[in-house]
């Protein structure tokens, strides 16, 4: 009787504890699916502005400020360079920039590549949406006018990729706005064909263009312009390639779950003469479950 009333304690205990190791479990393997993998940059993460087929910069002099590198490769023609008020270093067509280029092509296979967790029917607009981390995508084009917002839900390294399989096109006055610990050198858009930015616009993140990308007139970029084959046009814009801000360390839930688990786990198959400062007192057994 007395061992039969023992296997009923501990039983539940054990039941229990794999419960827990099983929903952190789920929750890790969630969180995972949920963020996607970032985009590696490689050298061109230090350009502004990357072009493949020449760079353009209209309006009056030193109108356009770009905070970061530019540079464009093969063809190596920069137009309206007086209009540039450039805090970094044009490396035209030179070595650097062909090895940024080459790394600008690699990135963007594998920011296309990553499968979408949510699509949209072609043709969709953002605007007034609120997004997590995540994959998006639209077989044709995206469009934006008035509000998108990125959400990290606290996690400073959710990373929002959003693929659009031609054309990406921002409103007049469109704006994308980052919450709860979102940072811009995590917003990348994958852009299939051309983009353009409506005048005046507040852009984020990082664009990947196979062709070109067009800034209109007060378009302001928390972000790089990278076109890998076409041209770069600006016209009286600041460009700023983004860092990775400091962000105040936060334990996160999903990663501390399984670890939690897998202690009430150890602690429920653990033999009782083993568990600290407990000490068994039915009467006539030891310390050491014998009967004494």
């Amino acid at each position: 009787m007395k061992t039969i009333l023992l296997s009923i304690a501990v039983r539940p205990m054990r039941i229990s504890g794999s419960l827990v190791l099983l929903i952190a479990g789920t929750f890790l393997h969630q969180n995972a699916m949920a963020n996607p993998v970032t985009v590696n940059l490689g050298s061109a993460s230090s350009f502004g502005v990357l072009a493949g087929s020449g760079i353009t910069v209209g309006g009056a002099a030193n109108s356009t400020t770009i905070n970061g590198n530019i540079g464009t490769y093969p063809t190596t023609t920069i137009t309206g360079l007086g209009n540039v008020v450039l805090n970094g270093v044009n490396h035209a067509g030179d070595s650097f920039t062909q090895n940024a280029k080459n790394d600008l092509s690699t990135a963007f296979s594998a920011a296309a590549g990553q499968s979408a967790t949510t699509s949209y029917t072609p043709g969709s607009d953002l605007g007034g949406l609120t997004l997590t981390a995540g994959v998006y995508a639209d077989p044709t084009s995206f469009g934006l006018t008035g509000t998108l917002t990125l959400d990290a839900q606290g996690n400073p390294n959710a990373v929002f990729i959003i693929q659009a399989g031609s054309s990406l096109t921002t409103g007049s006055g469109s704006s994308v706005i980052l919450i709860n610990g979102a940072q811009a050198n995590n917003v990348f858009w994958v852009v299939g064909s051309s983009a353009t930015l409506g005048m005046n616009a507040n852009f984020t993140g990082t664009i990947l263009a196979s062709t070109s990308i067009t800034a209109d007139t007060g378009a302001v970029i928390d972000g790089s312009l990278l076109a890998e084959n076409g041209t770069v046009a600006l016209d009286d814009n600041s460009v700023t390639v983004p860092t990775e801000e400091v962000v105040p360390s936060v334990p996160d839930v999903y990663a501390t779950l399984p670890l939690l688990g897998f202690a009430l786990v150890s602690l429920s198959v653990l033999p009782r003469r083993w568990r600290p400062g407990k000490t068994d007192v039915r009467p006539g057994v030891d310390a050491n479950g014998r009967k004494s």
